[in-house]
């Protein structure tokens, strides 16, 4: 299955790759849904349980993210006749900005971790990495460059 593409000229505001993925991901269920399918959370009660959705919005939610190509269904392996969400190539790619939106939560928004990433024997801290160059990448050393016609950083070019 492919992943739903949109224009982001076409989305309200700047053309921007953040507002065309929002259109798919940007509600809270979404995201959540996501997490608990990365966690290997694949039946829709798990899913309803441990995110605490209505089950109408979450029903919505995974249908859309199914539509979209960030999830697809498949039996479970120990219930055939029963199908489960599973997380496409694109829903993986999600995965570090759960981690990252975790880290966020953790630092910014929670008085207490209410969970810990551990990689192997330590607990563990994402850091970028160009994959150009292999260099760790610094929040001052990446730069933006418009590439959509008629915008600057400052807005729409009258």
């Amino acid at each position: 299955m492919t992943t739903q593409r949109i224009d982001p000229g076409e989305v309200p505001g700047r053309p921007c790759s953040i507002a065309a993925a929002l259109q798919v991901v940007g509600d809270r269920w979404a995201l959540l849904a996501v997490r608990e399918v990365a966690f290997g959370n694949h039946r829709f009660r798990q899913i309803a349980r441990n995110t605490g959705a209505p089950t109408d919005r979450l029903s919505a939610r995974l249908k859309g993210l199914v539509a979209a190509g960030v999830m697809e269904r498949h039996p479970l392996p120990d219930e055939p006749r029963h199908e489960g969400y599973y997380l496409t190539e694109a829903g993986g790619d999600l995965v570090g900005t759960l981690r990252e939106l975790l880290r966020w939560g953790d630092r910014w928004i929670a008085t207490s971790p209410p969970m810990r990433l551990h990689h192997h024997d330590h607990q563990f801290t994402q850091r970028a990495l160009c994959e150009h160059c292999g260099e760790t990448v610094e929040p001052g050393d990446v730069h933006l460059e418009v590439t959509a016609d008629g915008w600057t950083l400052e807005g729409p070019v009258e």
